[in-house]
């Protein structure tokens, strides 16, 4: 064999080996993508739903308030720890009193794991909540926000503060606040914030369809353009 024939041969089995190389690190990343991408454990747990309920809305999701119609429907998954949660609350807030009887407001849950106190935090709203002081707690933990977010210490005494505050059964909330029930709760609403495909928090949808809306002008023009349909 002369040694063009030989430089050619050799220069295709480079070829061969760098495409099958190509190739494994491509299978290689899609796998990975995929094991990182599937729900988590809990998505797959709460997958069933019962008649009348979605992934967006549950029987037993809280309601801030209700449209008697229920032909819109507006879904925030929330971290109370959340600073940008916090910058939406006045427009959500805004939006709650212009549009009352009009739509329905429904918050879930959605602690972030970077956020020490995040899942404390809805620990201590859902505590609330089963003595029917959920918006209460909820207003709460916003309007104090500076206080406790973003440290690295636990601010389980600051929410039973809140609860005496609220003139709530401390007994029956510390109860609640430890009980793994309490806890399974909010995970069936991650579970099903990420199988919606929920990455961060605040997000957004508005009967069924995520919206990213920048400003409150947005975010009227969204709620105007499903009224009318």
């Amino acid at each position: 064999m002369s040694s063009e024939a030989e430089r050619r041969q050799a220069a295709r089995k480079r070829n061969v080996t760098v495409s099958v190389t190509v190739i494994g690190v491509f299978v290689l990343a899609v796998a990975v993508l995929f094991a990182f991408c599937r729900p988590g454990p809990e998505a797959v747990e709460q997958a069933g739903l019962s008649a009348g309920e979605s992934q967006l809305v549950r029987a037993d999701s809280h309601r801030l308030q209700s449209a008697a119609d229920g032909k819109v429907t507006l879904v925030e998954f929330l971290d109370f720890e959340c600073e940008g949660c916090l910058a939406y609350y006045p427009a959500v807030e805004e939006l709650r009193e212009d549009y009352a009887g009009k739509v329905t407001f429904v918050a879930r849950y959605f602690p972030m794991p970077g956020h020490f106190n995040g899942e404390r935090a809805a620990r201590a709203v859902e505590a609330a909540a089963a003595q029917g002081a959920f918006e209460a707690m909820y207003r709460r933990m916003y309007e104090t926000q500076p206080q406790w977010g973003e440290k690295r210490v636990p601010a389980d005494e600051t929410f039973r503060g809140f609860a005496k505050d609220l003139g709530l059964d401390l007994a029956a909330w510390d109860k609640a606040y430890d009980d793994p029930a309490t806890l399974a709760r909010i995970r069936k609403d991650m579970a099903d914030g990420r199988a919606l495909g929920v990455q961060g928090t605040p997000t957004f949808f508005l009967n069924g369809t995520r919206i990213e809306p920048r400003t409150l002008a947005e975010f009227r023009a969204a709620i105007d353009a499903a009224l009318a349909e």
